[in-house]
């Protein structure tokens, strides 16, 4: 099969021209082949080029001819990239590869294009395309990716045993392309997944971390999570999760899901966005629940404060997982800890004072909690569902009207503590602090207008009832 028709950007003419002058072998492999055949829409801009010969000196020659390109080159692996016109361009040398047992670092020693597709981790990434003048476009597809494909089949080229303990990240890797692409993993290639799970303890944690956000910003998250449970790789790097996952029922009483129940809270917040932290905190929002979860005679299952203590669990999670422990980190624990909060105001007659204070806790991420206490909402009675989402509908109706009237988001007092004790005469102390919070209160409450004439009224009656001196 010749593709020379997909071969559209004029980089690879000129490689193709450089390496007939170098005579040597060169082709483009891997992503570019299986996203160009799948019509997929692109998501990276890398591009990968396997030369029989040094991908180094090849970089080199084809930067000189682009002109004031430079060369990120790494010798100890043999492999070079460029930047050119907002595409990166990776160059490597065909090699062979072999492991030890307890390591993921390859030996690496040269070898032909053969050697090279035999170590890659899927056929649908093994396929290459000849760049040389006298085969130019023709498809080398030795593991019949192309096949894969069509019948969408995500599988190993060689024994998948061996792939998988070579480079257990490939076991990730093969969930996420499985969730990406909507294939499936074939039969031999997942019962080797289950077999080498336990070998993914050789991974670190960020490669594992970072194939789970991919995961995650997928179309539809719940197949690769779900794959990950059901191989037991989640076992291995995020056992709180899989905690979530059962029934306990005593008598009548029993409890959803939490597990299966998580999985459809990120579908559907994945329909809304594509902020990965927001996602995040979709899957951590009911993390707490296995410890708090507690039977009540007569009432059933319950999980008290598991919003407070899932918030509490969020940073060593992000710790233990190498996620961004700065503002990202705090914005999920923020929204692991209110996610409850709408929901109780969507029940009850919603007061202006109870949305004053979540537009204050919540601030400039109001809109994003919205978001996800909606897709919170998993029941299978759409009567329920239309009554849930209408009563959010009554509650952003009122946020917005109460921050339009009182300006409460990220709010400041109209009077800080350094002004009071300049009014009041009065030295830094307890006292200060008193007074700071009965003004926040009384403004929550409405009983004290957003301004600083309605607060320093109020300041000064609060200073005479507690007999602190003030300045008349």
């Amino acid at each position: 099969m010749n593709l020379s028709k997909i071969l559209t950007n004029p980089i690879f003419k000129i490689i193709s021209e450089i390496a007939d002058l170098s005579k040597i072998e060169c082709y483009v492999i891997g992503g570019f082949v299986r996203d160009t055949l799948l019509n997929r829409k692109k998501i990276k801009t890398d591009i990968d080029f396997v030369c029989v010969g040094s991908g180094i000196d090849l970089a080199k020659s084809v930067a000189k001819k682009l002109r004031n390109v430079d060369v990120n080159f790494f010798k100890n692996f043999g492999t070079a990239m460029i930047k050119y016109q907002n595409e990166c361009y990776e160059f490597v040398g065909a090699r062979k590869e072999s492991y030890r047992q307890n390591s993921r670092k390859p030996i690496i020693e040269e070898g032909n294009l053969k050697d090279d597709q035999n170590r890659r981790d899927f056929t649908i990434n093994a396929m290459a395309i000849s760049l040389n003048s006298y085969n130019y476009g023709e498809l080398l597809d030795p593991f019949d990716g192309i096949s894969h494909i069509k019948s969408k089949i995500i599988k190993t080229p060689l024994n998948s045993d061996l792939t998988f303990s070579d480079d257990p990240l490939r076991m990730m890797r093969a969930i996420r392309f499985s969730s990406e692409l909507n294939f499936s993993i074939e039969k031999e290639s997942y019962l080797s997944i289950i077999k080498n799970s336990q070998r993914l303890n050789i991974i670190s944690k960020e490669r594992i971390t970072d194939e789970l956000n991919k995961i995650l910003l997928s179309k539809k998250p719940s197949v690769g999570l779900k794959l990950l449970f059901d191989t037991e790789l989640l076992h291995q790097f995020f056992p709180k999760m899989v905690k979530l996952q059962g029934v306990d029922k005593i008598g009548d009483f029993a409890h959803k899901d939490n597990f299966l129940h998580t999985l459809e809270v990120i579908d559907n917040i994945r329909k809304k966005t594509d902020n990965l932290w927001l996602i995040w905190a979709a899957l951590l929002h009911d993390i707490a629940k296995p410890q708090t979860k507690k039977f009540e005679e007569g009432h059933g299952w319950t999980f008290h404060g598991h919003e407070f203590i899932g918030g509490k669990m969020v940073p060593k999670i992000f710790k233990d997982l190498k996620l961004p422990l700065n503002e990202k980190m705090r914005y999920v624990q923020k929204l692991v800890t209110l996610h409850l909060r709408p929901i109780v105001l969507a029940k009850d007659v919603v007061t202006d004072s109870a949305i004053r204070r979540l537009l204050f806790e919540a601030g400039d991420d109001i809109d994003d909690l919205m978001t996800l206490c909606e897709a919170d909402i998993t029941t299978k009675n759409p009567k329920k569902i239309i009554k849930f989402l209408n009563n959010f509908k009554l509650v952003r109706k009122k946020l917005k009207e109460v921050e339009e009237k009182d300006k409460i988001r990220n709010w400041q007092p109209p009077i800080n503590g350094l002004e009071i004790m300049k009014i009041l005469k009065i030295e830094p102390g307890k006292k200060v602090g008193i007074l700071k919070n009965s003004l926040k209160e009384a403004i929550f409450d409405g009983k004290v207008k957003n301004n600083k004439k309605s607060a320093l009224k109020f300041i000064k009656s609060i200073a005479e009832e507690l007999n602190i001196p003030k300045n008349d």
